[in-house]
């Protein structure tokens, strides 16, 4: 009984009447047809566009040295998407697949056989020096000339292996993109790639003179009103592809400025995750002055009132305040005359630390982009690279950028919100009296 009911409790599978099989025929026939039409439209056309990437490979070849790097990078980047999207054209329709292209390795070196470096050393123009490095040509003999002796191991000429890394840190090109140019296979500009950034942070690393021209950087800092200041003090955030490092792929840089925007203290590869105050506690900037007191150890300034100012430097507000980092007031209303004073000075010093970075982002666009190679621990040296390269052109008499362009600061830090340091407070209530006090007379 109990199998009897099962089966009376069976769905009956439906039959499909004549008149629905005739129908499924007649729209399987039509499908069918459709994409046979389309099969032989797109293959009509795919011709046209294996030609259109060849004559724009061509113009590529045949004007590299008149593009500007930005467009001829992008453009073989364009060239390159498209091959890779026609192939996979040619994949999904079950086609055989396209001849290779012969220019492809034209690339690698254009006409009778010579890269493209070569051919812009023939060229012998001081335009073309400043577009493809970003430095004159002058400045580009000087750097040569102090990176040679650390250059000695690598297998390609010095001059090609500055040119490469600069012509890769100014426009943030691959190293396949980069390698090309230069005749190099990618392995290889890679490798060089990183010696010279290694060779430039050994040879100009003295550019960071906090301690060795202090004195000029105080004297830099009195022209605005700010006695006895050694500096600037703020962070800046990069970003790296996907969660390499820290939360979100946030890298945290600290830097110290001068009056004149040159980096005077550069601290680099924290994670994005680390507070503003811990990033001070470990650099070598607060080591210096707190252990081995081989900073900010000079003489203290006496002001019109009497108050002695020691050596100090201005701090983002993110940063506690201390004996030297002066930090700005925080919550004031309009009466409060000499703690304004001080914080519209303070503002003013901090768009030092925000233009010297913005000017390393612009200069060198590889900073600019996410890093996603896989050397994520290379990031921070690349970083500090930068900024001793642009020490390097002030030092040269270079235009940096222009200077009346602002620069957009990065997201905000919270302010710090933990114990003041008394002794800090002191120093910046004695500053903010005499700014006051400067104001009133102007």
């Amino acid at each position: 009984m109990a199998t009897a009911g099962r089966k009376r409790g069976r769905k009956k599978k439906k039959k499909t009447t004549p008149r629905v099989t005739r129908k499924i025929t007649k729209f399987t026939k039509k499908f069918k047809a459709t994409l046979h039409l389309r099969h032989q439209h797109i293959t009509k056309h795919i011709p046209q566009l294996i030609s259109a990437i060849s004559s724009a490979h061509t113009f590529l070849l045949n004007h590299d040295l008149h593009l500007l790097p930005h467009q001829s990078l992008s453009l073989e980047s364009l060239i390159s998407s498209t091959s890779t999207s026609i192939s996979n054209i040619f994949s999904l329709l079950s086609l055989p697949p396209p001849p290779p292209r012969s220019s492809r390795a034209a690339l690698t070196s254009s006409r009778a056989g010579v890269c493209w470096f070569e051919r812009f050393l023939a060229a012998d123009s001081d335009t073309l020096w400043a577009e493809s490095f970003n430095v004159r040509e002058s400045s580009f003999t000087l750097l040569l000339r102090l990176l040679t002796p650390s250059l000695c191991s690598i297998s390609l000429s010095p001059n090609y292996a500055l040119a490469l890394t600069l012509y890769r840190l100014a426009h943030g090109g691959t190293f396949s993109a980069v390698s090309r140019r230069f005749g190099v296979d990618t392995s290889t500009a890679c490798r060089v790639f990183y010696t010279v950034c290694k060779a430039v942070n050994e040879n100009l690393g003295h550019l960071f003179e906090l301690k060795s021209d202090i004195n000029r950087v105080i004297v830099g800092f009195g022209w605005i009103s700010l006695p006895n200041c050694c500096g600037v003090l703020g962070i800046e955030k990069f970003e790296l592809g996907g969660d390499l490092i820290g939360e979100n792929g946030v890298l945290l840089v600290q830097g110290l400025v001068d009056s004149e925007g040159r980096f005077l203290d550069v601290s680099s590869g924290w994670p994005g995750s680390m507070r503003p105050e811990t990033v001070l506690q470990k650099s070598k900037l607060y080591l210096g002055v707190e252990e081995s007191k081989e900073y900010l150890n000079g003489s203290a300034f006496e002001l019109n009132d009497g108050n002695l100012i020691p050596q100090y430097i201005l701090g983002d507000s993110c940063f506690p305040i201390l004996p030297w980092v002066l930090t700005p007031y925080k919550g004031l209303s309009e009466e409060d005359g000499a703690e304004m004073a001080f914080n519209s000075v303070h503002r003013k010093g901090m768009e030092l630390v925000g233009k010297a970075f913005g000017r390393v982002r612009e200069k060198w666009k590889l900073l600019a982009k996410k890093w996603n190679e896989q050397c994520v621990e290379a990031f921070p040296f690349v970083i500090v690279t930068c900024c001793l390269l642009h020490n390097f052109l002030i030092k040269c008499s270079e235009a940096v950028t222009d200077e009346t362009k602002e620069y957009p600061r990065c997201e905000e830090f919270p302010v710090f919100d933990g114990e003041d340091d008394e002794s800090g407070k002191e120093v910046r209530d004695a500053l903010a009296a005499h700014l006051f006090r400067v104001s009133q007379r102007e």
